[in-house]
């Protein structure tokens, strides 16, 4: 099973590369797009966002492609994807669809850019994650027949909660898997599409 990297858990970063998959785009207009769609699980904006172009810029996951200047405003550095940075989207983001964590937020970014994604991508990733999820079910529950008619229930509560949220997401996830194989979920084949309807500030 993948294991989660460190720079997997910086959502910011991932917030970017995940923005610039819709084209080039200056931190404050990419900032605005958080705002507008309610991605509320990145935190800290804008400085924040700053720090983290600052960061994909030095390990060239980014790239500095123009400057806007718009009258009296200060001048605004346009930044675009680049060829590394398009795989290290694809890796963080299958990751985090693999990979369960006590951390639910790093599910909620993941599913919030998961059309960044091809289909069969995402299908495998979320594969992998319900499998692993019915095993920790599986260890769960077998761990609660052994141990619980010897223990109070009250020392098992956490147990019967992580039991009950691992069920009911793999539940859930497996809708999904379902509601991409049926095709009820529409895919865009450009990511850019998802956003076009979108009334995004320009400046």
């Amino acid at each position: 099973m993948a294991e989660l990297r460190r720079s997997d858990r910086d959502l910011v970063a991932l917030t970017v590369l995940a923005l610039l998959m819709t084209g080039p785009k200056h931190t404050y207009e990419m900032h605005r797009m958080m705002i507008d769609t309610h991605k509320t699980f990145v935190t800290g904006l804008p400085r924040s966002m700053y720090h983290a172009v600052e960061r994909l810029l030095k390990d060239n996951f980014i790239d500095a492609v123009d400057t806007l200047k718009d009258g009296p405003r200060p001048e605004r550095t346009v930044y675009a994807l680049t060829d590394a940075g398009r795989a290290e989207l694809s890796e963080r983001e299958e990751r985090l669809l693999r990979t369960p964590d006590a951390d639910s937020t790093l599910l909620v970014a993941a599913l919030s850019y998961l059309g960044c994604l091809s289909v069969d991508q995402a299908r495998a990733a979320l594969t992998a994650r319900v499998e692993t999820l019915d095993r920790q079910v599986a260890a769960a529950t077998a761990t609660l027949t052994d141990v619980g008619p010897q223990l109070h229930r009250l020392l098992l509560l956490e147990l019967e909660y992580d039991l009950a949220r691992e069920t009911a997401e793999a539940r859930w996830v497996g809708q999904l898997i379902a509601d991409l194989a049926d095709g009820t979920l529409d895919w865009p084949a450009d990511p850019r599409e998802l956003i076009k309807e979108m009334p995004f500030p320009k400046t």
